[in-house]
């Protein structure tokens, strides 16, 4: 039997397992999928060894920590320099980064996306100015600290106080602000300059309405939450914890019925 998990901080508002456990149940697999709230970074490895897990899905906040602690990395995850996912095979750890392909496959719905804001500067952030970059479009990412900066060389950086260019065609919020609050991931008077000249907005954060996605819908931008890279970016770790390559719109079928129930 696989032992599967999602781990992060928090971890109670995953819908990972209802997904995973749907897809296993679905294809009648061996496998059980549950959920791990680790409060220290540093244990990241020796958790997963000890709770002798096949396979599991990082969140928040420890994605670069995931790529650091792996035996290998593939080379989307090392180009990013984040792992969402993690494959035990024989005692070592196999890092990869299924965020960035579920976010490909929401770029296909938004068209003519010349220039991208990111708000934060964490490993989510990372895998989606990977992929906007990869499909020519300019990002600047913006971050209340600097520290965060020196995975971005490839990127255009600024602080939040000192962003004076406000037209994008897609405004990121890849925080978790707004996910245990109320909070916004900047000040709502930056905010206030930036969205009413976009188009779209991205929240990564999923199963809530936050501050910031609300904020967008009023100012009438497109705005999509996370629920849809968690569904493709599910679809393909699965695939890869359970070695499948020809049965995707089942499992992608199977974790978004899992999705709509109450």
């Amino acid at each position: 039997m696989k032992f599967l998990a999602v781990i992060g901080d928090p971890i109670f508002h995953s819908k990972s397992p209802r997904m995973h456990n749907n897809a296993i149940k679905s294809l009648n697999l061996d496998g059980i999928y549950t959920r791990y709230h680790l409060l220290n970074p540093d244990s990241l490895k020796d958790k997963i060894l000890n709770l002798k897990l096949s396979g599991a899905n990082i969140t928040l906040p420890f994605k670069e920590k995931a790529l650091e602690i792996a035996d290998f990395k593939d080379s989307f995850a090392q180009n990013i320099g984040s792992a969402n996912t993690l494959c035990i095979k024989e005692g070592k750890i196999h890092a990869f980064n299924t965020d960035a392909l579920g976010f490909l496959e929401i770029m296909k719905e938004l068209d003519n996306i010349k220039k991208a804001l990111i708000l934060g500067a964490g490993g989510t952030a990372l895998a989606l100015a990977y992929v906007l970059k990869q499909k020519d479009v300019q990002v600047c990412v913006t971050n209340r600290s600097k520290e965060r900066f020196k995975d971005f060389k490839a990127y255009q950086t600024c602080l939040y106080q000192d962003l004076r260019e406000f037209d994008f065609d897609l405004i990121i919020n890849a925080t978790s602000a707004g996910l245990k609050d109320e909070s916004l991931p900047c000040t709502r008077e930056l905010l206030e300059k930036i969205l009413p000249r976009s188009r779209f907005a991205f929240e990564v954060i999923y199963g809530k309405k936050t501050p910031f996605y609300q904020l967008c819908k009023s100012y009438g931008l497109r705005t999509k939450d996370g629920l849809d890279m968690l569904l493709w970016q599910g679809v393909f770790a699965f695939e890869l914890f359970f070695d499948i390559k020809d049965k995707r719109e089942m499992i992608k079928n199977t974790m978004k019925e899992a999705l709509q129930l109450a």
